[in-house]
C-alpha cells in the first residue's frame, strides 16, 4: 500500500500555531484594492485562526 500524501495545496496555506490550532491568511487581499480602505487592507494582512467548524476538514487535508 502506498504511503498517504498531504494535499500541497494545504501544506502552502497553512500552519500550525504553537498551541496546536491552526492558522491561515484572510481572502481578498491579492488585487482589485483600489477601492479598498487602508485599515480594511491593513487587517486583512493578518493572519486569523481556521473556524472550528472546518479543523477537520483541514487536518485531513495535512494528514500524512
Amino acid at each position: 500500500m502506498p504511503k498517504m500524501k498531504s494535499k500541497s495545496s494545504a501544506k502552502k496555506r497553512f500552519t500550525f500555531t504553537g498551541t496546536g490550532k491552526i492558522k491561515r491568511r484572510h481572502a481578498y487581499k491579492s488585487h482589485i484594492l483600489t477601492k479598498k480602505s487602508k485599515k480594511r487592507k491593513r487587517n486583512l494582512g493578518y493572519f486569523t485562526i481556521v473556524d472550528s467548524a472546518d479543523v477537520q476538514n483541514v487536518k485531513g487535508m495535512l494528514s500524512k
